[in-house]
């Protein structure tokens, strides 16, 4: 990718657009490396862009009742779509 100078926020927000959980990170850190920090007390689901795809973390989040959508991330013109619903 290259190289990124600042910082990141993330913010966990609800269907009134409230602030629930809030962090920073410097602009070098993975964006799914706060997802532990801000969701501890959440249930239902949470909605993230393309940074936060991941497998391992949308298993983890299911485990905890979480049910996780991000977009689509698109690589070598296939697109990926992660989207978990519990049975």
């Amino acid at each position: 990718m290259g190289w990124f100078y600042g910082s990141k926020l993330h913010l966990t927000i609800n269907d009134k657009s409230g602030i629930l959980a809030a962090t920073v990170t410097v602009g070098n850190v993975d964006d799914r490396n706060p997802i532990a920090e801000i969701t501890p007390k959440l249930w239902g689901g949470l909605y993230g862009d393309k940074g936060y795809i991941s497998k391992k973390l949308t298993e983890k989040l299911a485990g905890n009742d979480i049910n996780f959508a991000t977009g689509v991330l698109k690589m070598k013109s296939k697109a990926m779509r992660v989207i978990i619903s519990q049975c």
